[in-house]
């Protein structure tokens, strides 16, 4: 599918969100990578066999800001 060069990660490669933007709609909130990857703001993933990938946002701090 990519025809960049040097060609981005495959879809099954751990570092497969760094794959081009071929589609960009924020206002739905997902994209499409160059290898086929959709990739959610929610940080999931729908690879092109069809496996899901659960969000994996970085876990916060657990502290609540409060208001002074």
């Amino acid at each position: 599918m990519c025809q960049h060069q040097p060609p981005c990660p495959s879809a099954d490669s751990a570092d497969r969100e760094s794959a081009r933007h071929v589609a960009h709609h924020p206002e739905q909130g997902w994209s499409l990578l160059c290898n086929g990857v959709l990739l959610f703001e929610d940080t999931g993933e729908l690879l092109p066999d069809g496996q899901i990938i659960a969000p994996h946002r970085p876990l916060g701090t657990g502290k609540v800001m409060t208001a002074a």
